[in-house]
């Protein structure tokens, strides 16, 4: 058995996104106890920084020992108890993995089905909201899958509207566009490290309103989920009156979220959407030069997320290997009913620059041209770089 030695690649793909220099250093930091006093002061820094970065002033915010996944399921298994209703709006593979969650909590799960590509439909929303109570509506803000955005403020309202506590999931998100939990009044929103924040993946950033403190404290029976029940997770990251040894944090994970963090607001949040916005216009004129179209329509699109339609006769397998080959460059493949029709090219964080956006096009004009594809390179580039000028 020898050292690994990882191949440097440029991450392009629907996540994990690169992680910046600065972040790799402070992993690699001295390991202190999960109790040294000088880690606590860390962990408090680490919890007002998430505030600030959801906007949520009113709402626990921890970072979860564990990938984007745990606090999807943290926030069902806290929340539901068998015999409970909850809506689960399904507009891609995250809503699907939404409604299993909700189901293995013991729920009672309606599920409101909306198009692969387009945004939840509120109004189908509503309509199931309506039938019966709910305790739960749960919603993919950002879909990664399909690289389409809901209208989160709207949904929230409607859940409030109707008795129903909004679980939203901003794993690809937080970041990348704006999340602002107060404004839409948002009972549980949770995300992860590995896309726009450009940490590695490993922990869960989870933002628990009021409403759902309350709710979960009145449970009937105990969380499924030992690790991420929040009556316990709290005592540890709560604090008041000393912290109850809950697991053992992931310390330097820790080190590179708060860093990441660090970055991010040197940056400012709403620069680093504007940065978002702009690399993905460049990117979607490139493409739209290469003879490629995006799947979503614009109005509804991710920036940060970009899923590309497959023109017929290319071999999409073929072109993620050449430029992964050729290029170093990992790019996403499809999805479910998306399989085999589209590629996931993610701008997130740190891989969302003029670098990577003229990079992802030379490789795959190069790709494309393998195949036979008629493509203009110089065409290609000129139509993104009159967005990088702009």
């Amino acid at each position: 058995m020898q050292t690994f030695q990882p191949p440097r690649r440029i991450l392009m793909g629907p996540g994990p996104s690169d992680v910046s220099p600065r972040v790799l250093a402070a992993l690699a930091r001295p390991t202190v106890g999960h109790l040294d006093p000088a880690f606590q002061d860390l962990m408090e820094e680490i919890k007002a920084a998430l505030q600030r970065l959801f906007n949520a002033p009113d709402h626990a915010c921890i970072p979860l020992p564990a990938p984007g996944t745990a606090g999807m399921e943290a926030a069902m298994m806290n929340l539901l108890e068998p015999g409970d209703r909850a809506v689960v709006a399904v507009n891609g593979a995250f809503g699907g993995r939404m409604a299993d969650m909700a189901d293995r909590a013991g729920a009672t799960v309606t599920v409101v089905e909306s198009e692969w590509g387009r945004p939840v439909d509120p109004a189908r929303v509503e309509t199931a909201l309506a039938e019966a109570p709910a305790k739960v509506l749960a919603f993919v803000h950002a879909e990664t899958s399909t690289g389409a955005r809901s209208d989160a403020a709207a949904l929230c309202a409607l859940a409030r509207k109707h008795g129903a506590l909004s679980v939203v999931d901003c794993v690809t998100s937080l970041g990348g566009i704006p999340v602002d939990v107060a404004a839409w009044d948002a009972d549980v929103v949770y995300s992860g490290t590995q896309k726009c924040l450009s940490a590695p993946p490993g922990l869960s950033p989870i933002a628990l309103g009021p409403r759902a403190q309350a709710a979960i404290k009145a449970r009937r029976t105990k969380v499924r989920n030992w690790l991420l029940d929040f009556n316990l997770i709290m005592a540890y990251w709560g604090g008041e009156g000393g912290r109850t040894y809950h697991h053992t944090a992931p310390i330097n994970a820790l080190y590179g979220l708060h860093e990441s963090l660090v970055a991010l607001f040197e940056e400012g949040v709403q620069a680093a959407a504007v940065r978002h916005a702009r690399m993905h216009e460049a990117l979607a004129d490139g493409l739209e030069a290469a003879g490629l179209k995006l799947l979503v329509e614009e109005t509804w699109r991710l920036p940060q997320l970009n899923t590309v339609l497959i023109p017929e006769g290319v071999d999409e397998v073929a072109v993620r290997a050449h430029v992964l080959e050729a290029w170093d460059l990992e790019i996403g493949a499809g999805l479910g009913p998306l399989k085999g029709k589209v590629w996931r090219i993610g701008l997130m964080g740190a891989s969302a620059t003029p670098w990577h956006v003229r990079l992802c096009l030379t490789a795959l004009c190069d790709a494309l041209a393998a195949q036979g594809v008629a493509v203009d390179p110089a065409a290609v580039r000129a139509a993104a770089e009159a967005k990088l000028a702009a």
